[in-house]
């Protein structure tokens, strides 16, 4: 039955294996159409390998950037702490 859905799965491959290569892809799609709305990588129409790489490695540059900077802005606080007004 899963080996109609997809063709290049080893038969016998499990459903576990099969939902994580799915969202892995998933991750990956949702990735590019990110670069491509925030940070113009279909922005280009290049006629060589040469001007594709040169337009395609800085926004690839700037996404993996912004990923790390996201990741960050997004890590767990410390707890606050209540400042102790100075003993007199």
């Amino acid at each position: 039955m899963w080996r109609s859905l997809r063709p290049d799965a080893r038969k016998g491959t499990g459903i576990n294996v099969l939902v994580k290569v799915e969202g892995r892809r998933w991750a990956i799609g949702d990735s590019f159409e990110t670069a491509r709305n925030e940070l113009g990588l279909d922005h280009n129409e290049t006629r060589s390998w040469h001007g594709w790489h040169r337009h395609v490695s800085p926004v690839m540059l700037a996404f993996a950037m912004m990923a790390a900077i996201r990741y960050k802005a997004n890590e767990a606080k410390p707890p606050k702490r209540m400042r102790q007004p100075p003993r007199r």
